[in-house]
């Protein structure tokens, strides 16, 4: 025998170190060394990807973030007349433009980059009598409202034409009569306003005037077409409101509805005067603390909201509970020379600076709140640049209760957009966040519970033919699009739903009951019938009943609605327990969702039951220990890791789904756990509303703000997962 041993092992031997061998080993070790740094390649790009992800997410975010800057561009005396003083001050939307009015109703139009004159033009020039009062109505008619000496108005609008003659701008300002030049006669006494406030919309003008012997007169304008003359007739309403002899500021509202009074007791009055002839007085209150005075009275973009200023320097915003409204920021100037910027729905100061050591008296903010001018009492003008592009941002604003005006308590809203264009974003992400974990609680109720015991027994007590079969029509289930189980939640599953609510309930209990009562009569059957099922396929006798237990509490539905709640149960919810039913809501968006996350839930879970070494289960049962004492005290805690693994990807996949919650809840921004209700989730908002938003809008970023949101708490959820996993395998490795 020696000589073959030998003779075989200097075979293997020259086989090892042939040519073809030594080539064969070389090529493997390449392909060895290249899979290695493939491999190690591909898992650090998906680091790098994830890493630039979020990095991006950020670039885009910071932005609203970011604080204001006030720059001084220049600065130069008042231009036009520096012998009468400043009125008011308005700036065109460029910005490159500025107008001056002075006590003696001269219009003077400037550049803003030097204060050089280019036009003046005189409001007064058709009447004799001196000026002794002024108002400017909203920004966006550009409305000005000149009262004379003599009881008359001259109301006037300034425009800007914009030309390129030779491609280079060119902004020619102008000044327009709507009613004529001549002025329209308030008061017919001929006694002088002293305190004016007039408003226009291109159709109507109102006007608020106080005369010097203290009677306040409304005059409504209105230009009708007359169907035999050329000329539009103007008709007029005049009223008059009784007042007291203390008032210190008049302000009417864009819509010329309501009408505010402010006297020197620090009262505001409101008053209806939707109705020109009869006005009425709907609301007197405090609006500063006593021993304070009001010191400036002003609407809020939009015309809504006032706010106040009172001596002790301080700003209230006050407005009463109706319909909504752009962009709710305001300037404000003191007596040290500090200049504010504000914004009413962040709850936030943008910026505070001090322009002077002196007092500042007037104050402008370009339409698009790019530009101030401002003007201290030595008649020096300051030109101010302002990077302000997202003021309605803050943390109060995203994730804090806002009291958003004409509502009556602070709340929690998204509403990104309206029909109209004078609008208060409202960018609360809490009811979003809150809808998200709404979805992702329901799906889970709904999936954990049949994922993992359909693992368990799918694993542990199921026959492998059986177990092969059920496994692959789960993960096939796995491989449906969400858009399919969206479209038939919302459109099929709902109204289904809705039409069968009591025996939905009816299935907790009617299944779950009918599996114990087949495994107590399957007991009861003599062991030779028994035996005729092989171990492992009694699921196959189980599911036929479980499928008809089912469909008699379907059955059951109607019947049971009538006797039980007068035929309509959802009608019966919102009657006698203040429930609200909607047929979209979070129980169908939760079996939805749930249904998308069973097969990944399941596959995990099975795989790491089944994956429990043999070893250990038959030493427990050659130690005495029953299949379920197994089950329970060795195979799910050896395979707990990958079961905490798969409830955590499952409740990620649940956090991050779109399409069913778009197409089968009301997608409405609601904070209410009723499981009857919808609700709007991040993910379904961004999949909404990112197509319809503006690219470096305030909404564009915010709803990335969304997205990175989305990101950090699926990070979080899958740190958590790993580290509770390791520990897990750490703890029950040695079993």
């Amino acid at each position: 025998m020696a000589e073959p041993n030998s003779s075989s092992r200097h075979s293997v031997l020259a086989d090892f170190h042939s040519p073809q061998a030594i080539r064969h080993r070389q090529w493997r070790h390449i392909k060895d060394v290249l899979n290695r740094y493939l491999m190690s390649f591909g898992g650090v790009s998906v680091i790098i990807a994830i890493v630039l992800i979020a990095f991006y997410l950020l670039y885009v975010v910071l932005p609203i973030f970011k604080p204001a800057q006030v720059n001084l561009i220049t600065d130069y005396p008042a231009p036009g007349d520096k012998a009468d003083a400043t009125m008011f001050y308005a700036l065109e939307e460029q910005h490159e433009i500025g107008l001056r009015i002075n006590k003696s109703g001269q219009a003077d139009f400037f550049k803003t980059g030097g204060g050089e004159v280019v036009a003046v033009i005189d409001l007064t020039a058709w009447s004799p009598a001196e000026v002794t009062a002024f108002a400017s109505g909203d920004p966006a008619q550009a409305m000005l409202a000149v009262g004379l000496s003599d009881g008359g108005v001259i109301l006037a609008q300034h425009q800007y034409r914009v030309t390129y003659p030779n491609d280079i701008r060119l902004i020619t300002p102008s000044i327009t009569y709507p009613f004529g030049p001549e002025p329209i006669i308030v008061d017919a006494s001929g006694n002088a306003l002293v305190m004016l406030a007039a408003q226009w919309d291109g159709e109507q003008a109102t006007i608020a005037a106080l005369t010097a012997d203290s009677r306040l007169l409304l005059l409504n304008l209105r230009q009708e077409e007359s169907l035999i003359e050329d000329e539009p007739k103007l008709a007029t309403l005049a009223s008059s409101i009784p007042v007291e002899k203390n008032i210190s500021h008049i302000i009417l509202d864009v819509d010329q509805r309501e009408l505010y009074l402010a006297d020197s007791d620090g009262y505001i009055s409101y008053f209806d005067i939707s109705n020109k002839t009869t006005p009425r007085l709907i609301q007197k209150v405090r609006a500063v603390a006593k021993g304070n005075h009001i010191t400036s009275l002003e609407f809020l973009s939009g015309g809504i909201s006032i706010l106040v200023g009172d001596s002790a320097g301080r700003i209230t915003q006050w407005f009463p509970v109706r319909a909504e409204y752009s962009r709710k920021g305001f300037v404000s100037i003191d007596a040290n020379g500090y200049l504010g910027i504000y914004h009413t729905t962040a709850h936030r100061t943008i910026k505070l600076a001090r322009l002077v050591e002196t007092p500042l008296r007037h104050v402008a903010i370009a339409p698009r709140a790019n530009a101030i001018l401002a003007e201290d009492e030595r008649g020096n003008v300051q030109f101010l640049d302002v990077a302000n592009e997202h003021p309605e941002v803050s943390w109060q604003s995203i994730w804090g209760k806002v009291w958003y005006e004409s509502r009556d308590r602070p709340e929690y809203i998204w509403q990104s957009s309206s029909a109209s264009s004078d609008f208060e974003p409202k960018f609360s992400l809490t009811p979003l966040a809150f809808g998200t974990l709404k979805a992702a609680f329901y799906a889970m109720i709904f999936a954990i519970p049949l994922a993992i015991l359909g693992a368990i027994y799918t694993a542990y007590f199921m026959a492998a033919k059986v177990r092969s079969m059920v496994k692959s029509t789960v993960e096939i289930m796995a491989a449906l699009p969400t858009v399919i189980l969206g479209f038939l939640a919302g459109l099929w599953f709902a109204p289904y739903v809705e039409s069968h609510l009591p025996g939905m309930f009816l299935i907790l209990v009617l299944a779950p009951f009918t599996v114990l009562a087949v495994a107590w009569c399957w007991q009861l059957l003599p062991d030779s019938t028994r035996a005729r099922v092989p171990d492992g396929n009694e699921a196959i006798l189980l599911a036929p009943v479980l499928v008809g237990s089912v469909i008699l509490a379907l059955w059951a539905s109607g019947p049971l609605e009538v006797w039980l709640f007068d035929g309509n149960l959802p009608y019966w919810l919102r009657q006698e327990m203040g429930i609200t039913y909607e047929q979209r809501n979070s129980l169908v968006v939760g079996i939805a969702i749930g249904f998308a996350v069973i097969p990944t839930i399941f596959s995990i879970s099975e795989d790491a039951i089944f994956g429990v070494p043999k070893s250990l289960t038959t030493g427990s049962l050659a130690l005495g220990a029953t299949p379920w004492q197994t089950m329970v005290r060795v195979v799910l805690l050896t395979a707990s890791p990958g079961i905490f693994s798969a409830i955590m990807i499952g409740l990620g996949r649940a956090v991050g789904e779109t399409m069913i919650v778009v197409m089968a809840t009301g997608n409405t921004a609601i904070m209410d756990m009723n499981i009857f209700q919808g609700f709007r989730a991040l993910s379904a908002n961004i999949a909404v509303e990112m197509p319809e938003s503006e690219v470096g809008s305030t909404h564009f970023r915010v709803l990335f703000l969304a997205g990175l949101v989305l990101f950090f708490v699926t990070f979080v959820f899958n740190t958590i997962a790993e580290l509770v996993r390791q520990r897990l395998r750490l703890k029950y490795s040695s079993l």
